[in-house]
């Protein structure tokens, strides 16, 4: 399936407040804002899982904000540091230190300590520990994940060379790496904390744990350069705010998100190591 634009407005036009001065809303110059989402999941579920966030951004902005993606991860982080394509990103916190070189600024993150992640085999599996892994096949994200990046380090940990000692399937999303497992199309599967525990009851019960990596910093949320001071204030107070509002409560709910908070540079240089590693 190519995947070039995500595109979600018909919904945004149906609530999107036109009557209210751009003094008192910021961002209407800057109509329609593009809200850039890492193709994480697959197209149909990542205009079900944002489409709600982008229409509650829409009526709190009085702005239309749609919903756009990329084909990969690669494409996608391409199109954040050479094109500043998006003006609203949401992106893995890896891939946040090169956009803030291209001029994105920071304004909060999903409200939760980190992100794991998971291997994961079939519950009848023999494979007891990841010391049991060498020959086998491990299907996980793209190379550039975030899912990926913090599986080859916890390996490389534990003398395992996720190059030689296992074979590698990459798949398109975290549910299509865990299926994978689940099938018994590999022996394990590598994917994000977050999307296994959301994933169907059935499936999770037929799955074990059999390693958690180091935690990483969860999603960072940042702005282009090409949007004012004012309106980067107004997205960042939306944002901010949502838990503390009935409609942003049931928002945050669909996403599994307890809310945003206010987020740090420093906290998404430590990711940079993982790119390097990546590197080698």
């Amino acid at each position: 399936m190519k995947l070039q634009i995500l595109v979600f407005s018909a919904l945004m036009c149906l609530h999107s407040p036109v009557s209210q001065s751009e003094e008192a809303k910021p961002c209407v110059v800057f109509a329609p804002l593009t809200f850039g989402v890492l193709p994480f999941v697959s197209a149909r579920q990542l205009v079900v899982r944002f489409a709600p966030l982008a229409h509650y951004l829409t009526v709190s902005l009085a702005t239309e904000v749609r919903l756009e993606t990329a084909p990969s991860f690669i494409e996608f982080a391409r199109r954040t540091r050479e094109e500043q394509r998006y003006d609203i990103l949401f992106t893995a916190p890896h891939f946040y230190p090169p956009a803030s070189k291209a001029g994105y600024r920071l304004v909060a993150r999903v409200d939760s300590s980190g992100m794991r992640a998971l291997i994961v085999v079939p519950e009848k599996s023999a494979i007891k520990s990841i010391k049991d892994l060498p020959g086998k096949r491990m299907a996980t994200l793209d190379a550039k994940s975030l899912a990926s990046l913090l599986v080859k380090k916890h390996l490389l940990e534990n003398a395992i060379d996720p190059d030689n000692d296992l074979t590698i399937v990459y798949t398109p999303t975290h549910n299509a790496s865990l299926l994978s497992a689940y099938h018994g199309v590999t022996d394990a599967a590598a994917l994000m904390q977050p999307p296994f525990e959301a994933a169907s009851v059935k499936v999770r019960e037929s799955m074990r744990i059999i390693a958690k990596t180091q935690s990483a910093p969860h999603i960072p949320i940042s702005v282009s350069k090409k949007i004012s001071e004012s309106c980067v204030a107004e997205i960042q107070s939306v944002l901010l705010n949502m838990a503390s509002t009935v409609k942003g409560q049931k928002v945050l709910e669909h996403n599994r998100f307890a809310g945003f908070s206010e987020a740090r540079e420093e906290a998404y240089e430590k990711v940079r190591e993982l790119m390097m590693q990546d590197q080698k």
